[in-house]
C-alpha cells in the first residue's frame, strides 16, 4: 500500500479548509459603502436642518410681507370704486389696468364718459358680476363700476429735492423748494388729504419713508380728490438721514408739533427751500426726526383743550407758507 509522501499537517489543513466556493454575491452588499455623510442642515434627525427650515419660512413670510406698490391687483386697495371716483381718475390719467364693469350695470352718463376714456387710455374693459365687484373693493359703494390701478411710480426722494433746487436755480419755478415730509403716517385717509393740501397749497412734493407709512392707494387717491395725479410722491429709505442729506443741499427743516418753540406766524424761512414735517397723529414726531429739525413750530389755537389733527396741521402751515411766498413777491 502506498504511502502519502506529502507532510500530514498539510493534509489536514485541506480536509479542514473545505471546497473553494463563492458567496453568489450575497455579501456583496454588506461591503458596498453608504457615500459620503450629509450635510447637517440635510439630516432631518439634527438641529441645524430645523434651524434651516425655520430660516427658510422666514424668509418667504418677510417677502411676502414687503411692503406693496398701488395697484398689485390683490385687494381691495389697489381699486377705485364708485361711478364719480373711477370717472375723476380715469380723467385725471390715472395710470390704470382694468376697468371692472357690472354686467348688469344700468347705464348713464358718467358709465359711458368712463368707458370713453377708458377706450382713449387704453385700458382693457372687464364685465363682472356683482359679487366679484363686492369682493374686489371689499364691500366698497362701488355702483357697478371700479377700476384696478397700476403700481405707482415712487421717485426717490433726495433726487427729488435735489432736481426742485437746481429747478428754482435756473428760474423754472417762481419760488424756493417747498415739501412736506411724513413721519409715520399710516392711515392712506390721511395720506390723501394731506396730498389735497401739498397740491392746493404750491407744494413741489410730498416725502413718505418706504417703511411703516401709508402708500398711494386707492383710499389715498380717492382722498386726495386726484391731487395725488398732480403732486409728486417720492420714497426715503431713511427719512432722518434723508432730511440730513437735504439740509446738507441747502433745505431748512422744519417740524410741526402742538409744544414747538416757536409760532408758526414767527417763522422768518419762509422764502427758503424748506422741508415742512408732520408726525402722526398718535407719537407726533419721532424722536430723531425731532433732532434732525431747524426749528420745531407750533400753530396756535384759542382753547388749550383742542388740537388739530395731522392733515389740517399740514393744511395751515403750507397756507401761511403759500401767503408769505405771495406777498414777499408784491
Amino acid at each position: 500500500m502506498a504511502r502519502d509522501s506529502r507532510p500530514k499537517s498539510a493534509a489536514i489543513r485541506r480536509e479542514k479548509k473545505g471546497p473553494q466556493t463563492g458567496s453568489g454575491g450575497q455579501g456583496r452588499r454588506a461591503l458596498r459603502g453608504k457615500g459620503p455623510t450629509p450635510k447637517a442642515e440635510d439630516r432631518v434627525y439634527h438641529k441645524a436642518h430645523r434651524q434651516k427650515m425655520l430660516a427658510e419660512r422666514a424668509a418667504t413670510k418677510s417677502s411676502s410681507n414687503s411692503p406693496r406698490q398701488r395697484g398689485s391687483g390683490f385687494g381691495a386697495e389697489d381699486m377705485v370704486a364708485g361711478r364719480n371716483s373711477v370717472l375723476e381718475a380715469l380723467r385725471e390719467r390715472v395710470p390704470a389696468k382694468e376697468l371692472h364693469v357690472a354686467t348688469d350695470v344700468e347705464s348713464d352718463g358718467r358709465v359711458r364718459e368712463a368707458l370713453q376714456f377708458a377706450a382713449e387710455a387704453g385700458v382693457r374693459v372687464r364685465e363682472v358680476t356683482r359679487r366679484h365687484l363686492d369682493n374686489a373693493t371689499g364691500g366698497a359703494v362701488h355702483q357697478g363700476l371700479a377700476l384696478l390701478l397700476e403700481p405707482y411710480d415712487y421717485l426717490d426722494a433726495l433726487d427729488l429735492a435735489e432736481d426742485e433746487l437746481e429747478r428754482a436755480a435756473k428760474g423754472h419755478i417762481a419760488h424756493q423748494p417747498l415739501f412736506l415730509a411724513c413721519d409715520s403716517i399710516t392711515d392712506p385717509r390721511n395720506l390723501g388729504a394731506m396730498l389735497r393740501a401739498a397740491s392746493a397749497f404750491g407744494a413741489h412734493g410730498v416725502l413718505i419713508p418706504e417703511r411703516r407709512s401709508a402708500g398711494v392707494t386707492a383710499t389715498t387717491w380717492k382722498t386726495s380728490a386726484g391731487a395725488a395725479a398732480r403732486i409728486p410722491v417720492a420714497r426715503a429709505k431713511n427719512l432722518t438721514q434723508t432730511l440730513k442729506e437735504a439740509k446738507q443741499l441747502g433745505y431748512f427743516v422744519l417740524g410741526l408739533d402742538g409744544g414747538g418753540d416757536i409760532s408758526l406766524q414767527d417763522i422768518e424761512l419762509a422764502q427758503e427751500p424748506v422741508i415742512i414735517v408732520v408726525g402722526s397723529e398718535g407719537k407726533g414726531l419721532s424722536r430723531l426726526v425731532r433732532e434732525t429739525c431747524d426749528q420745531i413750530v407750533s400753530i396756535p389755537i384759542t382753547s388749550a383743550t383742542e388740537s388739530l389733527n395731522a392733515s389740517m396741521a399740514v393744511g395751515i402751515s403750507l397756507y401761511e407758507i403759500a401767503m408769505r411766498r405771495q406777498g414777499a413777491q408784491r
